[in-house]
């Protein structure tokens, strides 16, 4: 018998999913066996596969029954020579009402992936993926999902809050070697709409041979990226993060008929809407001492007492360094100077 669960905390299936692959004392994941090593190679062990989702329903809002309202007061009006302005979300235009749900499906996705790590012990989540789509046979509604692998360090420190992030077993481990720990998984979203003004109609017409930048269309794809890519910074700081390393960053353009022109009816003008998405992690410094010696994939032949105080140092260096390596490195190299 299924069990009434009221969106709080974490889905009954994954409670019991959770609870299953405690007790078996077994983990799976996603990582290859490269990813595998790598993790190890810096004091992680994997403890099991996690995620999160939800459907959201995206209802209608804004003034005329739209996110998607251009703003401009010369709409309708043929030949009115005014220049459109982008209404960007980032300014509070309609659409920020559509970007703030869009927000919020997302973080409540990453959250449950979260607290499923947090249930397996482990200490934050690598190789995390975001996806988002429409929900079969209902066009209103999206799924938001996001899939990741859950670590947990071998030392005895243990990070506040589990933390998320797009990086692959080598990239967080080649991102931990250098002194830095992922934050948390961001998405920076912007949309704009513009309207078609007469300017960017007679550039864009399709009969003119003059080969010429279509400014407002310039413009507007410029300010949306900016935009995009200004939320993310704001998101990476607020999260207490150095800085942001990006995942990927997409952007998708369409048009439609401008609700203010056709509110009358009998206009055929239409706006350009461009939505873009920056997906990165936020990043933060724990060591400020000089990065450890980079492995050399054929070691030389001799010095292994210096070779294993670099490894030793390199150990002694992370937050997460294993306990249990760290006292075989130093019982070799008491060893070594012992031979000497």
């Amino acid at each position: 018998m299924s069990v009434p669960w009221d969106g709080g905390g974490l889905p009954p299936a994954a409670a019991e999913r959770m609870a299953e692959v405690r007790g078996s004392g077994t983990w799976s994941s996603a990582l290859s066996t490269g990813e595998f090593a790598a993790l190890r190679s810096v004091g992680f062990e994997p403890v099991g596969q996690v995620m999160g989702s939800t459907v959201h329903h995206i209802g209608r809002s804004g003034r005329y029954w739209g996110y998607h309202d251009c703003l401009y007061q010369g709409a309708g009006f043929a030949f009115a020579k005014s220049h459109a302005p982008v209404a960007l979300s980032g300014r509070g235009a309609p659409s920020a009402g559509l970007v703030q749900v869009f927000d919020q499906a997302r973080r409540t996705a990453l959250g449950r992936m979260t607290a499923e790590c947090a249930a397996l012990g482990g200490d934050g989540v690598v190789a995390a993926q975001l996806t988002m789509a429409p929900f079969p046979a209902q066009p209103n509604c999206l799924e938001f999902k996001v899939i990741g692998t859950a670590v947990r360090a071998r030392g005895e420190v243990r990070p506040r809050q589990p933390f998320t992030c797009h990086l692959d077993g080598q990239g967080f481990a080649k991102l931990v070697a250098a002194g830095w720990v992922p934050v948390e998984l961001l998405v920076g979203m912007s949309v704009g709409v513009r309207h078609d003004d007469f300017t960017t109609r007679s550039l864009s017409n399709s009969f003119s041979f003059r080969n010429a930048e279509v400014t407002g269309w310039s413009e507007l794809v410029h300010e949306v990226r900016s935009d995009a890519r200004h939320q993310l910074h704001v998101q990476g700081l607020g999260r207490g993060g150095d800085g942001v390393v990006l995942a990927s960053g997409g952007m998708r353009v369409w048009r439609e008929p401008c609700i203010r022109a056709n509110s009358g009816g009998g206009s055929d003008q239409e706006d350009h809407l461009v939505e873009a998405t920056m997906v990165g992690t936020a990043i933060a410094r724990f060591r400020t001492g000089a990065p450890p010696q980079r492995t050399l994939t054929v070691l030389p032949l001799g010095r292994r007492g210096e070779r294993l105080r670099a490894r030793l140092d390199a150990v002694a260096s992370t937050p997460y360094g294993d306990p249990a390596e760290y006292r075989r490195l130093l019982r070799e190299l008491q060893e070594e100077a012992g031979q000497g």
